[in-house]
């Protein structure tokens, strides 16, 4: 019997990803469509997709697929042509091409079937995603975001927005997808004629929730078609400005796409301007933060002297200290009130008095 999932360590799959020579595209897909049994087609699908060498990350669920992958160049159309033959929903649906891309996102594929290929918390029998938003296209997005009466809203996580956002966007303060939508409806119900536009990474969150606020009675809403990604793709293509400001964070090995050249965040431990995402070196904290050059070789890629302390120590001892430790969360930190923020507004203060 196939085995239909990998069996080879990280390691040997990173090593043989940096020894290909042949480019690779980065790509996200989605589409909301129904999917009798999920199992079935994901086995179907990953069959298809190693035999093409493709990498990344699926989700696949009775609502739909959610994609975000790497493929050979002189594979991609054949990839294509295999993804549009799955069903009738995927054929001709929107790639988006990474704006930045070193072809080494992904290492290995894996496909799992879930609840739904964005957790939603939503439990409404009423709630649908037949009705959605409207479609934005770039040009209409920046005619859109220039009148006074529209409001513009992320719906990606704070860390993500942190590093880059569109100009004027509001934040939902919410650490989860699934908290932000109910978030966002509370937080505009006495606005339900406004123009709303919604974005995020791709497309998938903004769609779903501009479903979820028409369900919420909100009248006027949108979505910005394949989210940050195409926007801004198409922008450059036509020639128009990118109202996008900084980096959009991705869910892969890059960490963020640099979109524009502004630098609109801090580094976490000194303050100093900064947009680079890091994991903690000390892989029992993993912790995901903003660090720049100079505290990167300061602390030795640690996000605190603890850590700095337990990552200098032998593999064999690090291993030792890791056992039992569940992470959680902390890989990707959420919270705008994460210790490691005190520590670096504390630090501003005392050493940067000119940058509080």
């Amino acid at each position: 019997m196939r085995v239909l999932h990998n069996r080879i360590s990280n390691e040997e799959l990173k090593r043989r990803l940096y020894e290909e020579t042949e480019p690779r595209k980065t790509v996200s897909f989605y589409q909301y469509f129904p999917i009798a049994d999920p199992q079935a087609f994901r086995d179907n699908l990953f069959i298809q997709f190693e035999a093409l060498k493709v990498f990344g990350r699926i989700y696949i669920a009775s609502e739909g697929i959610n994609a975000q992958i790497s493929v050979p160049d002189s594979r991609y159309e054949a990839f294509v042509q295999t993804l549009y033959a799955a069903a009738p929903e995927l054929n001709g649906i929107r790639m988006n091409i990474a704006v930045e891309d070193d072809g080494k996102s992904f290492w290995v594929l894996r496909m799992k079937v879930r609840p739904k290929i964005v957790a939603d918390g939503i439990d409404d029998p009423e709630f649908s995603m037949e009705r959605r938003g409207k479609y934005l296209k770039a040009s209409e997005v920046n005619e859109m975001l220039g009148k006074p009466d529209t409001l513009v809203i992320d719906m990606r996580n704070h860390y993500e927005f942190e590093v880059g956002h569109f100009d004027g966007a509001i934040e939902i303060p919410s650490d989860t997808f699934r908290d932000q939508l109910p978030m966002a409806a509370d937080m505009f119900a006495d606005q339900k004629d406004r123009t709303i536009v919604m974005y995020c990474t791709g497309g998938i969150r903004c769609e779903k929730a501009s479903a979820y606020m028409l369900h919420k009675g909100f009248n006027n809403v949108y979505h910005i078609e394949g989210g940050i990604i195409e926007y801004t793709n198409k922008a450059k293509e036509q020639g128009l400005p990118v109202l996008f400001k900084g980096k959009n964070f991705v869910f892969d090995n890059r960490l963020g796409e640099r979109i524009t050249d502004d630098v609109i965040a801090e580094c976490h431990q000194c303050g100093k301007p900064a947009d680079t995402h890091t994991n903690c070196r000390n892989q029992a904290c993993h912790l995901l933060f903003i660090q720049c050059d100079e505290c990167a070789e300061k602390h030795h890629g640690c996000c605190s002297a603890a850590c700095k302390d337990i990552a200098d120590l032998p593999e064999e001892e690090q291993a030792v200290l890791r056992k039992g430790i569940d992470k959680g969360q902390m890989i990707f930190s959420k919270s705008k009130h994460h210790p490691l923020r005190k520590h670096r507004d504390e630090w501003k203060e005392e050493q940067h008095p000119e940058l509080s």
